[in-house]
């Protein structure tokens, strides 16, 4: 449907040569706009769900939609392409490229997906650090020389550019104190309001739910498999 921004119907999967581990999820829907948080203990399969959703894998059997378009009817290359275009993704551990400046890590997924190249304003660069509280110099300086609270942002802000409809985010306020996580969450969500995303965050802090439209238990959608090798 045209309102759904996430689809897992029936969903079956095992990692090749781990013939140990499976998941499987029998169904779960994101409307688009919505803001859902997945807890998940460490080893309950929110890795493997992530990759999943992302299209890095698909799934043995079932069906995974983002946006109405159906993963497993895509060849390597073209989910590759579909994510750049459709999916804005926030890692755990930033993912910046150290040696490069902060204006060309948030640029980077715009290299790849030429319709989110468009709907990037000319001036989006700027904008995004403006409302994600960097300073205006910041965009010539090297990632490498930036402080955990400023990667996070433009980990953001390199998420975010270019309006992609889904945001998957991936335990980014795991390294954060409260404090420091209250802000963090504000503005993401200051951003993900502005641009009419729909956000599903992946944690085990409980802590953060009153934020979220809905949340939801990986254990109550999904469920592991585990057998002796």
């Amino acid at each position: 449907m045209a309102d759904q921004a996430l689809t897992l119907e029936d969903v079956r999967f095992r990692w090749p040569g781990r013939a140990s581990f499976g998941l499987s999820v029998p169904s779960f829907h994101m409307t688009q706009g919505e803001s859902v948080l997945l807890l998940g203990e460490s080893g309950s399969g929110k890795s493997t769900l992530l990759s999943l959703i992302c299209g890095i894998v698909t799934a043995d059997s079932g069906r995974v939609e983002v946006g109405g378009s159906d993963l497993a009817t895509l060849r390597a290359g073209a989910r590759d392409r579909f994510r750049a275009e459709r999916i804005g993704v926030i890692f755990q551990q930033f993912n910046l490229l150290p040696y490069a400046s902060v204006s060309d890590n948030i640029m980077l997924p715009l290299r790849f997906a030429p319709e989110r190249r468009k709907r990037a304003a000319p001036d989006e660069v700027a904008t995004l650090c403006s409302a994600l509280g960097l300073p205006d110099e910041i965009t010539g300086t090297t990632a490498g020389h930036l402080s955990v609270g400023q990667q996070q942002r433009v980990a953001v802000a390199r998420a975010l550019i270019g309006q992609p409809p889904l945001i998957v985010a991936d335990e980014p306020t795991s390294a954060l104190d409260a404090a420091t996580q209250d802000t963090f969450l504000g503005l993401l969500f200051e951003r993900i309001a502005a641009t009419e995303s729909s956000l599903l965050m992946v944690s085990h802090d409980e802590r953060l739910g009153a934020r979220f439209d809905r949340v939801v238990r990986l254990s109550d959608i999904a469920q592991t498999e585990r057998m002796a090798a």
